[in-house]
């Protein structure tokens, strides 16, 4: 649910701003309204320290430190150090790995003293070095040059020619030759491992460049904060504007009281664009970042939350199909709680495992085997989804049905919060779709389930459509014109007619994509089982490798589409029906000990 949040105005004198913010900073419950983007050199700096931080982090972070490297303790500015070491790592492995290049060109012409050459073209002898493949290199030339094959290979013939030289594939001397620049390679390397050394004692410093990183994000807080303060009385004073969970306004008021700052408070209004602070439980907080992905909904909106957690965890599940994924998955989930900045991941990928598991289960589906057919799982057979269902594939129609109950409760909770936020007459027109949409399914359902008799289902039908009409073409919208709002309501008719068919079959994807990844899992289980044959030894590597590998790979497909369509499931079908508008601000206290990752 979102918070309500109380709108908090401060006066104070602008000698006083450093101070108060500092203090907000350190109570960490004021969301003050800053500025979006930099705003003077000042802000420019701080951001600039920040992007070199972050770069000196990663680049530590990524490089590579062989076992059993002792480190070499520097004492320098770690700043300077750390973009010093990291300098000297990227052009020692550049220089290397040109060097290594280099001796592997210079080994086709052996080892030679480079200062012959210049003697014999000073003498008017020069030398040209050339390379052929074997198809274009003729023997004969030797009758006619002072040519020498130098060595050969596959495909290339390597010779040089003293004096007068017209023959093809004439290349540049080389600089140098094999032993030298194994020389320079030796010294290089030699350098690098220094290097290395001291990467090693920079990469357990870390932890300081991100206090460091994390001082200058507070820095750039209270700089954008400043910049969006407003002056009066000829600059002596200033005022800012904040904002405060309403639940909180007792400790941020007793706080302000003690230290004596100058405040009006009042509740926030939808016209203030106050920021966002979701509440919801340890179950559906952990897709607050789907949620935050899209955008938070606006101060008179709805949470979205809620229905994106069951949702997106069932979509999910109907998705992947497959108890034995759910089951490597829920693994995954569990391996990754000891894994740095993944760790916060780990909650959400078990829940989407274990329902993984749980939908598998129902679709009797394990690595892509059919268990209904084992023996073991016969008591077990009648909760297990049938495969067909009105003589139409069982999954096929659940996904369907899935996909009529999602827009359904769209539509309602869209009438819910329209009905909450102008009122039941100003929310006429989306009284009439939910009751048409909605109340036509559930009758419908009724009559087709033998609840309700013809005649009766007939009369309601009636009844539904003439109340729905008046609301959608004629009280729509009461302070309009009649016959404007008929022609809304036709306009209105024409996009939900056309939208609204294919809301609905867009869930069909849920089935394609199960339906994949089995095949695929089949696929592969049917080609182990024929290299296995007579289970031969060698023939069990070759299924394990087979089957281990083709689940592995069909998995992380399945993994990806599972992800991506459910999303949009949510993010299109469910939040256009529910009326749902994101992109407003996420509620970002002042904080004087930003943590970040």
């Amino acid at each position: 649910m979102i918070s309500k949040m109380t709108k908090y105005s401060f006066i104070l004198l602008s000698g006083d701003k450093d101070s108060f913010l500092e203090k907000l900073g350190a109570l960490g419950l004021v969301d003050i309204v800053r500025s979006t983007k930099p705003v003077n050199d000042a802000t420019h700096e701080i951001m600039a320290e920040i992007e070199l931080l972050n770069g000196l982090i990663h680049g530590l972070q990524t490089s590579y430190i062989p076992e059993g490297t002792v480190p070499e303790r520097i004492d320098m500015d770690i700043v300077r150090l750390a973009g010093g070491v990291l300098m000297r790592y990227a052009d020692d492995r550049n220089a290397i790995s040109e060097l290594e290049k280099e001796i592997e060109s210079l080994r086709v012409w052996g080892n030679f003293d480079s200062t012959i050459i210049d003697k014999l073209s000073d003498a008017g002898v020069p030398l040209h070095f050339h390379v052929l493949t074997h198809k274009a290199f003729q023997e004969d030339w030797a009758n006619d040059y002072a040519l020498s094959v130098i060595s050969q290979d596959k495909s290339h013939v390597y010779f040089v020619v003293a004096g007068e030289d017209n023959l093809p594939g004439e290349i540049p001397a080389p600089e140098g030759n094999e032993e030298q620049k194994k020389a320079e390679l030796a010294e290089k390397k030699e350098h690098y491992q220094k290097v290395l050394c001291s990467i090693a004692d920079v990469k357990a410093r870390i932890p300081e460049l991100k206090e460091l990183r994390d001082k200058a994000y507070v820095k750039l807080d209270r700089s954008l904060a400043n910049a969006t303060a407003v002056s009066a009385a000829e600059d002596t004073i200033a005022t800012f504007v904040g904002y405060v969970p309403s639940d909180q306004d007792e400790v941020v008021s007793a706080a302000l009281d003690q230290d004596g700052v100058f405040y009006i408070k009042e509740a926030a209004t939808v016209e203030d664009r106050p920021p966002i602070s979701l509440k919801n439980n340890k179950f559906t907080r952990m897709f607050t970042v789907l949620t935050d992905m899209y955008g938070r909904p606006e101060y008179n909106g709805f949470d979205p939350t809620p229905y994106i957690s069951v949702f997106f965890m069932l979509f999910f599940a109907f998705c992947m199909g497959d108890a034995g994924y759910g089951i490597v998955l829920a693994g995954v989930g569990l391996l990754l709680r000891k894994a740095k900045g993944m760790a916060s991941l780990a909650p959400l990928v078990i829940t989407l495992g274990i329902a993984t598991t749980v939908i598998g289960f129902l679709f009797h589906t394990f690595f892509s085997m059919d268990i209904a057919q084992w023996e073991c799982m016969a008591p077990l057979k009648s909760i297990f989804l049938p495969s067909k269902i009105a003589g139409y594939d069982g999954t096929m129609v659940l996904a369907i049905l899935v996909g009529i109950f999602h827009i359904c409760l769209a539509l309602i909770v869209k009438t819910i919060y329209a009905t909450k936020n102008h009122g039941f007459l100003g929310s006429l027109g989306t009284w009439g779709w939910t009751l048409l949409i909605v109340g036509g399914i559930v009758v419908g359902g009724l009559s087709l389930g033998g609840v309700l008799e013809a005649t009766l289902t007939k009369w309601i039908i009636i009844a539904i459509g003439i109340l729905s009409a008046l609301g959608i073409f004629f009280l729509n919208d009461l302070h309009r014109n009649p016959l404007v709002n008929v022609g809304a309501g036709l306009w209105e008719t024409y996009n939900t007619a056309t939208g609204l068919l294919g809301d609905v079959l867009s869930y069909l994807r849920l089935y394609a994509l199960g339906l994949a990844g089995a095949m695929l899992g089949f696929a592969f289980n049917d080609l182990g089982a024929k290299v296995l044959g007579d289970g031969a030894i060698v023939n069990w590597i070759f299924f394990i490798l087979i089957v281990l590998i083709g689940h592995v790979l069909n998995m992380a497909m399945a993994a990806l589409g599972a992800f991506v369509h459910p999303l949009r499931l949510n993010f299109l079908e469910f939040f256009k029906n529910s009326g749902y508008e994101g992109g407003s601000r996420i509620y970002d206290p002042l904080k004087n000990d930003k943590k970040t990752e």
